[in-house]
């Protein structure tokens, strides 16, 4: 079952599995592909050829830019933005990616081309400039590794 909000904008070729929630105000780029059991709450923006797996949760006003990936099992709050670089032609563009299980506090910027490892947690207000490692957390402005994941 879908519950897509009538004021949500989907772009073309993009595919929306089972058990998918998208609230109002939604805008989903074309070529998108979002997995089972996503939350997507209002306001947010997934723009073209982002990749979204299963069991993922977004906040309101999340921004994805174009080509990022989001593995299975993360969960993002609110006012999160995956960035990219204007004017780099495609061929040089770096997407962020999020691997599973990876968690945010609200607010938080990662950088373009940035990779935030398996079952991370960014605190909230931190902006990624560089690659997080898998079982860490980090968190400031720039976000600086605080300690590793206990479990």
């Amino acid at each position: 079952m879908k519950n897509i909000h009538p004021t949500a904008i989907i772009g073309n070729n993009t595919k929306i599995g089972d058990n998918v929630n998208i609230a109002e105000f939604v805008l989903i780029g074309n070529n998108v592909n979002i997995g089972n059991n996503v939350i997507i709450k209002p306001f947010c923006e997934i723009r073209d050829n982002c990749k979204i797996g299963n069991n993922v949760s977004f906040g309101s006003r999340c921004t994805l830019a174009a080509d990022t990936i989001v593995e299975n099992h993360v969960i993002i709050k609110y006012g999160f933005v995956a960035t990219d670089t204007p004017k780099v032609p495609d061929s040089k563009r770096t997407p962020c990616k999020i691997r599973e299980k990876a968690r945010f506090g609200a607010n938080v910027t990662i950088m373009p081309g940035t990779t935030i490892g398996k079952n991370s947690e960014i605190g909230a207000c931190s902006q990624v400039r560089k690659n997080v490692p898998s079982n860490e957390i980090w968190y400031g402005n720039p976000a600086k590794f605080f300690k590793m994941v206990k479990g």
